[in-house]
């Protein structure tokens, strides 16, 4: 287990369990973190994948061991060495026998990947920089959504190494849903039919087909409220303003 991860959740007074199977595979660390009174229970992997068929089968393992240990939230996150879709390499050709097989894990797991915001990949290198892929990304079980309200995963500056970092972020924890309204007005905009459902087949999503539907829905929320705000402005305050210039 890293030391150096392990001290912060120590210094911050938290209850940390690891995983005895770790050697120098593809798991670099699992922490258990135990904050019942805050969080619960939460469990993280840090992964670096490797290369040959043998190696990932191994992985794979892994990963089923450590949900066996746990039932807590999980989220994985590191460098997969491995994409799911051919538009997440800029020169895949067609979806090899180890993309389907890291699908199939996800989807036996019940991991959720949830879309990538900032950039499409997160390395870059090969010959003359000319290569892109997603090779890094966040997993997360639906407990953890469930736990945590707008999580979301995103791309930041790279600075020397050839990948980029990536960073998971939310809004808290869940106490409740978030009211959403859809405005009818918003039908009487050209084309806006079109937009949603751009976006609707430009989100990619790995989980079963309720998660998938879910997070889709959910990131077409965000994308409304954004353009909502882009094309009408704030709607309270517009019509706090336009009945200020009525006269009664």
């Amino acid at each position: 287990m890293r030391r150096g991860l392990r001290a912060v959740f120590d210094l911050l007074g938290q209850e940390v369990s690891g995983y005895p199977g770790l050697g120098g595979g593809p798991i670099h660390s699992v922490l258990q973190i135990q904050d019942c009174r805050k969080w619960g229970c939460l469990v993280f992997t840090r992964v670096y994948g490797l290369f040959t068929k043998v190696e990932r089968d191994g992985m794979w393992e892994e990963f089923g061991a450590i949900r066996g240990l746990w039932e807590d939230p999980w989220c994985l996150r590191g460098d997969f060495n491995i994409t799911f879709f051919q538009r997440e390499r800029s020169s895949q050709r067609r979806i090899n026998s180890a993309m389907r097989k890291f699908a199939e894990i996800v989807d036996d797991l019940g991991l959720v990947d949830l879309p990538l915001h900032g950039g499409e990949f997160t390395w870059n290198g090969g010959l003359n920089n000319q290569a892109w892929a997603r090779l890094d990304r966040f997993l997360v079980s639906p407990s953890w959504l469930d736990q945590f309200s707008g999580v979301t995963q995103s791309r930041m500056s790279r600075p020397i190494s050839d990948h980029f970092p990536i960073v998971l972020a939310g809004g808290g924890i869940r106490r409740g849903p978030t009211p959403f309204r859809f405005e009818n007005m918003w039908l009487k905009v050209e084309g806006f039919k079109d937009l949603v459902r751009n976006w609707w087949w430009g989100i990619e999503v790995r989980g079963s087909t309720s998660f998938r539907l879910a997070a889709k829905m959910k990131e077409i929320k965000k994308k409304l409220k954004v353009w909502n705000r882009e094309v009408f402005g704030r709607l309270e305050c517009n019509k706090s303003s336009a009945l200020q210039q009525i006269d009664f």
